[in-house]
């Protein structure tokens, strides 16, 4: 467990369980029922907005109502947790409401719950709501030890509900980081059971977006943090025997002091129907008022990427060259030059085995892109320094060192860490990324690997960090440090960040253009990713679908241009390398013929509609219970669908048409499906792996 300071999240404070901004004691007012509700059975306290109702009973207990219907019992949904058990039960004392205004978020209603329990604690929930964010609310605890007697805490709970069980089950959302690189989205079996840790699950993996979902077909709940910064909470989901269990829970030990106040995060709690996309999409609107917004992506983040991995590490600059008339040719647009073209990770020296000339020699290849009508980016893998390295030989005081004075590992490449709050750190990348630019004349930047989504805390001395969580949230810091140096040299240029088989940490966001796939496993993580990407950054950033081949059989462009996802691509051409840094799967990496069609008809496609540019209509179809698996993007007056099963055969609704006609087409068969009425919007249709339809207004042209 971390040890505490000013700035973890257990936060500890001297005087009343009353005070401070969101917390103050509000004037005696209105009784429980708050404007446009009415009592709420066994309530004695309520707080509520057009779509979800909390009420609590005379234990600080509570219960959620979603317009005015229970979907869970009164339950012990804020606990103070103990050494020798959680503090559950607290009786109530008063509550406070008032209408606020918020310079942020605007206006709304904040209600606190006072209540004291036989330990000798008092404790306060804020619960506020916004007019513009129905159904979802920010909670807030206080627990106040006012007996004369220190308490040993070993953490807290928030939010803490069980919605029970019902016909089809439950799928769940994770933000969090998993080793092993488990599905966001994943169905909920009897024994599912994940901790969900924003803390680091391993040396070089941790970190995700704070957010955690579980849902049935008609209801789901949503929990997380609305910090602007990282915190190390864990999002616990549990299958019960009645049903599934959700929280937001601290579990860090400290010691709350007579008359001193626990303080929790301001965690969120938000109800919707549908997948996990509409609370997504909610938190990114809550945080964009806090301040986390993505930039808004170059167009060139759009383009078509062919990528030079498929040769490996071992590539040679005559290979990248004598693919590019064919990668042009069939419409790709960017050119990625991968791991391989530097001494080693850490001194990010060019290899001189490749470029004899040194920094000439890069920049006379990036001319050569530039020359034959396409885009240079060069892949790097920063705050990682190999063994042997000269930095890590010069900078040992860049290293991030655990309390023991261990150093912490990129598995990867059997690389140290480096500690991103560091300013050394910062400096020597800030000066690499700006030669990467400015200098050997790059258009956009890879950065990639897993240990770049979180770190550890950091206690090397060398750093004099004042708290050992500096590193934790100096990495998005780092990350915009790194942004803006960038597009200082050059404005337009695309900045792609891979943290490789993670959950994408939200809070490095705002120094992203570009969010790949990140080495998914299947076909459905990408789909899945996709979604929950395009909720957390809506249309401004870039989602990539990565390498097309490490989908389902390898071809599988569907999954991206579908769902409006840039395609990516790492064939090589003429022949496979003899060198490959990883096994190559059946038949190679190589382009022949029937391959060379199937990728030339896909990159049309996604040029011809640039779905990426559409709307994505994540909230008209549900990922985990809706089949086949639907995904619509609205664009130019026509509304696209593409469905996705092993096989079909059966009408699909065609939902989020406007009222009229419509002629419905199967885009990549090129074939007229006939007409469909909006109010009806029913299509027959038969697939094997997919379907993808445009839905033009009768009259409109296509």
């Amino acid at each position: 467990m971390e040890p505490m300071g000013r700035r973890t999240v257990l936060k500890l404070v001297a005087g009343s369980v009353a005070g401070g901004m969101a917390m103050a004691l509000l004037p005696k007012a209105m009784a429980a029922a708050i404007r446009g509700g009415g009592a709420v059975a066994g309530a004695d306290a309520v707080a509520q907005d057009t779509v979800l109702t909390i009420a609590f009973d005379r234990k600080l207990h509570s219960s959620l109502l979603v317009k005015g219907g229970a979907i869970t019992p009164y339950q012990p949904s804020e606990s103070l947790l103990l050494a020798d058990g959680a503090l559950e039960d607290f009786t109530l004392a008063d509550h406070r409401e008032e209408t606020i205004r918020d310079p942020r978020h605007g206006a709304g209603r904040q209600l606190i719950v006072t209540g004291r329990s036989s330990r000798h604690v008092e404790k306060q929930v804020a619960v506020t709501f916004f007019d513009s964010l129905p159904g979802f609310a920010v909670l807030q605890t206080r627990y106040r030890n006012s007996g004369s007697a220190p308490l040993k805490v070993a953490g807290w709970r928030n939010a803490a509900h069980e919605l029970a069980d019902a016909p089809g089950g439950f799928w769940s959302f994770s933000g969090t980081t998993h080793t092993d690189r488990r599905d966001w989205v994943q169905p909920m079996g009897a024994d599912f059971d994940q901790r969900n840790k924003l803390s680091m699950d391993s040396s070089d993996y941790g970190g995700g977006t704070p957010v955690a979902n579980i849902w049935r077909r008609d209801v789901g709940i949503a929990v997380g943090h609305v910090e602007p910064v990282v915190r190390p909470l864990d999002l616990p989901v549990k299958k019960t025997a009645n049903g599934a269990h959700i929280a937001v829970e601290l579990m860090q030990e400290s010691t709350l002091a007579p008359g001193e106040t626990l303080i929790t995060e301001r965690t969120l709690l938000a109800v919707h129907s549908g997948d996990h996309y509409a609370p997504l999409q909610q938190y990114k609107s809550y945080m964009q008022a806090e301040g986390l917004v993505a930039p808004q992506a170059p167009a060139s983040a759009f383009a078509p990427i062919w990528c030079a991995w498929g040769y490996g590490r071992d590539f040679t600059i005559k290979q990248i060259l004598d693919t590019l008339p064919k990668a042009r040719d069939l419409g790709f647009e960017w050119v990625v030059m991968d791991d391989g073209w530097q001494t080693n990770e850490g001194d990010w020296r060019i290899d001189k085995r490749k470029f004899p000339r040194g920094d000439a020699d890069m920049r006379a290849f990036t001319a050569e892109v530039r020359r034959q009508g396409m885009r240079p980016r060069l892949w790097v893998a920063p705050l990682a320094a190999d063994p042997g390295s000269d930095v890590l030989h010069d900078h040992t005081d860049m290293l991030l060192l655990d309390e023991g004075g261990a150093f912490q590992t990129v598995t990867w490449w059997n690389a140290l860490t480096q500690c991103p709050a560091y300013q050394p750190t910062v400096d020597f990348y800030v000066a690499l990324v700006k030669k990467i630019i400015g200098d050997w004349g790059f258009e956009g930047i890879k950065f990639d690997g897993q240990h770049l989504n979180s770190v550890a805390p950091c206690y090397n001395p060398a750093h004099k960090h004042a708290h050992p969580s500096d590193s934790v949230e100096g990495l998005a810091t780092f990350w915009k440090a790194i942004y803006d140096a960038i597009h200082e040299a050059n404005p337009q240029a695309v900045v792609e960040l891979c943290p490789c088989g993670t959950a994408f940490d939200f809070h490095n966001l705002p120094a992203t253009d570009q969010y790949p796939a990140s080495d998914p496993t299947s076909s459905w993580q990408v789909r899945s990713k996709g979604k929950s990407m395009k909720a957390l950054m809506g249309s401004r950033s870039s989602y990539a679908g990565d390498h097309v081949e490490l989908s389902d059989r390898g071809d599988d462009f569907a999954s991206s241009v579908g769902i409006g996802a840039v395609v990516s691509t790492k064939f090589t051409w003429p022949k496979d390398t003899e060198h490959p840094s990883e096994p190559l799967p059946p038949g190679g990496l190589v382009l022949n013929p029937q391959r060379e069609a199937l990728w030339r008809k896909w990159v049309a496609l996604y040029k011809q509609h640039m779905l990426p540019k559409g709307e994505y209509r994540g909230e008209l179809y549900d990922i985990g219970f809706d089949r086949p698996e639907a995904h619509a993007i609205a664009k130019d007056g026509a509304m696209y669908y593409t469905f996705y099963a092993d096989s079909f055969s059966g009408a699909v609704s065609l939902r989020g048409l406007a009222p009229g006609r419509y002629r419905v087409r199967d885009l990549f068969n090129e074939v007229d499906l006939g007409e469909v009425e909006a109010d009806a919007g029913k299509l027959h249709v038969a697939f094997k792996h997919f379907v993808l339809l445009q839905a033009t207004p009768i009259g409109a042209r296509a």
